[in-house]
């Protein structure tokens, strides 16, 4: 028999904020974050405006020597693992330490790193790179960092599966606490790519939106003038522990996660098939032993892209059956923080897990002309109150690779 697994304790770095308490004030009331991009001279790219984390100073949790051994996406992780542990209360002793793993899903890694190093070796030279080069760009770093600063000795890896990496990461976790291989797993998401190449390469895929004008509505899932996603950056980790654990030492379980479901479409690099998403969330739903009929609340992947949005409803009506899926709320929290890849899952388990504690489905800003493909109750531009007793959470990534989580209070 199985273990149970249980969130214990939440911590986040994102474009609206940069702790979870000002994060979901922010979600809860509609509010956009984002900007027009400041870290590079955007005025020549055709997609000027990004997530952009605000604020943030890495000296709150890092040594001065050690910030620069690391990428941006290892220090988001860093601050969002220490809110998260004392989110749960959890120190990590010598003696648990063995039976404590880090889990936490990169897309693409040290990106900024990677275009500041190559611009310095052609113009400068290989003498002129920095010996940290290497470790402070390799996807597996976020984990290995948070291994090494809070003593967790075991398990530690990184899935690696585009915008699917941190709902894959929670998920394979949660599957390492249920066979009693760890009795705490640190996981999430954590990303940040916002650099000239980057938006230079989405941008030649014209998969990016270009309302350049009015950046806080540029994130518009679902809405019929739609063009494209926004890119973001942050981070999004969980503390999950096996639920007899959690209790031994006091904690307060915030919900449990009950299901875990992946496909591959098995179709194309970039192109959405129906059939993949829909095989993951029925996969999640029968590990969590019930029925589409129960599933009250579904954190969308809901990048704004028009095949995509209406490819993920389509897929919901196919897993649910449609009569149940006109009964969920739905909501794209990416309207508001836009899309953070690889620390997608992370942020938007976060946002899942406070909608069930707050009983309060969040909106879908921007749906200023709703698409009329788009048929479900996608909570358009004001939260809706409701009961949440089982929430998903969606992820799907190029590649054709797919994730779905299923979040129940417990």
């Amino acid at each position: 028999m199985k273990k149970r697994v249980v969130v214990t304790g939440i911590g986040t770095v994102n474009p609206l904020g940069n702790d979870l308490e000002s994060t979901w004030e922010k979600v809860r009331h509609g509010q956009s974050g984002i900007t027009r991009i400041t870290r590079f001279d955007a005025s020549g790219f055709s997609t000027q405006i990004a997530g952009e984390v605000k604020d943030f100073e890495p000296l709150d949790f890092i040594h001065k020597k050690e910030v620069k051994k690391m990428d941006i996406f290892i220090q988001y992780a860093i601050a969002a693992c220490q809110e998260a542990l004392q989110h749960a209360n959890l120190e990590i002793s010598e003696e648990l330490g063995p039976d404590v793993g880090v889990c936490v899903g990169v897309g693409i890694g040290g990106l900024p790193g990677i275009q500041k190093s190559s611009m310095i070796v052609e113009e400068r030279g290989p003498s002129k790179i920095s010996p940290f080069f290497i470790p402070m760009c390799i996807s597996n770093m976020a984990s290995g960092y948070l291994s090494i600063l809070h003593g967790a000795k075991g398990y530690s890896a990184t899935t690696t599966s585009a915008c699917s990496s941190a709902n894959h990461s929670i998920g394979d976790a949660a599957r390492i606490i249920e066979r009693g291989d760890a009795k705490v797993m640190i996981a999430g998401g954590a990303e940040s790519t916002i650099t000239s190449l980057a938006i230079a390469g989405f941008g030649s895929m014209k998969a990016l939106s270009r309302r350049n004008d009015e950046p806080e509505k540029a994130s518009r899932p679902y809405d019929k003038d739609r063009d494209g996603f926004v890119l973001s950056e942050g981070c999004g980790i969980l503390i999950l522990e096996e639920y007899e654990f959690a209790l031994s030492r006091g904690a307060k379980p915030l919900v449990e996660i009950a299901g875990y479901g992946v496909s591959s479409d098995a179709y194309h690099i970039t192109a959405p098939s129906v059939e993949g998403p829909t095989l993951a969330i029925k996969k999640a739903i029968a590990d969590a032993d019930i029925s589409g009929a129960e599933v009250d609340y579904i954190n969308a992947h809901g990048t704004g892209t028009p095949t995509g949005d209406i490819n993920e409803l389509n897929a919901i009506k196919l897993a649910l059956g449609e009569q149940e899926a006109k009964k969920v709320s739905i909501s794209s929290s990416k309207s508001m923080t836009g899309h953070l890849l690889g620390g997608s899952g992370g942020l938007e388990s976060a946002i899942t897990v406070m909608a069930m504690l707050n009983n309060l489905a969040p909106p879908t800003i921007n749906v200023e002309n709703l698409d009329p493909e788009c048929d479900l109750d996608i909570t358009p531009n004001k939260a809706k109150e409701r009961n949440i007793d089982v929430a998903l959470s969606n992820s799907f990534g190029f590649g054709g690779t797919n994730a779905t989580l299923v979040f129940k209070k417990v």
